[in-house]
């Protein structure tokens, strides 16, 4: 595993996203679109729902945006119908790339994606070409500065709630579940008021893969850069072991 922190890598993301905060909420309106749809907009019987709702709240997406979104999903005029496709690929030397999207026109995001792949000197593959690399999980983060509990306290609550694993870092507590656990675990987090820098379902990568080359470096965060601003694309997954930014 990567010795990085997650923590601290979270919060770059984020503040590197302020500016662009209506780009992520108009992705988790999605999701949250997509939720409603299949489980019906009442959070205490969607449990999937539920779970877009607190990743929501972790990227600070305000409660009237949240309840505008549910309406919005739930309304009669809502129409639009967002399909999920996932795309497997590689960047540069190889490195490993899963990205997910949620598209009302499949044709604009193929091309979309191939174009980004391509501009950064990679490739799309086909299904499961590198998926077999990583480990679906549900991953909560909690900021130790933002955590006052002891870390033998916070993981029993998560093991005794169903939780895999607890990893301690320097600034931060890294909770890992089984997908069918997470929303269990998340819910007991909740109970005791333990703020989360991150609760959702990822994809982790079982090994990592160095860049050495600043060609290639500069290549793949173009691809990166690409899928990040495209409206379509929901998460973007890899297993490049990224250098900490200082």
């Amino acid at each position: 595993m990567s010795g990085h922190s997650k923590f601290a890598n979270i919060k770059h993301k984020k503040e590197k996203n302020d500016a662009a905060k209506g780009k992520i909420f108009t992705k988790i309106g999605r999701e949250i679109a997509v939720a409603v749809k299949e489980g019906g907009p009442d959070p205490a019987n969607n449990s999937k729902l539920k779970d877009v709702i607190a990743k929501a709240k972790s990227n600070n997406m305000p409660n009237d945006t949240i309840d505008r979104s549910i309406k919005k999903a739930a309304g009669a005029g809502n129409d639009v119908n967002y399909t999920s496709v996932t795309y497997e690929g590689y960047g540069p030397n190889g490195i490993a790339v899963i990205v997910e999207t949620l598209t009302d026109n499949k044709n604009r995001t193929a091309s979309n994606v191939k174009n980004a792949f391509t501009k950064g000197n990679g490739n799309v593959g086909t299904p499961g070409c590198v998926s077999f690399m990583f480990d679906q999980k549900g991953q909560i983060i909690i900021a130790k500065e933002e955590c006052s509990m002891d870390a033998d306290d916070l993981m029993m609550i998560a093991l005794d709630a169903g939780a895999e694993d607890f990893n301690e870092e320097d600034d931060s507590f890294e909770i890992l579940t089984d997908p069918e656990t997470f929303s269990a675990v998340r819910e007991a987090l909740e109970a005791e008021e333990i703020p989360m820098a991150q609760a959702e379902v990822t994809m982790i990568p079982q090994t990592w893969a160095e860049l050495t080359d600043e060609k290639d470096i500069k290549f793949f965060r173009k691809t990166l850069d690409m899928l990040e601003e495209d409206d379509d694309v929901q998460n973007v997954y890899h297993n490049w072991d990224e250098p900490d930014e200082e």
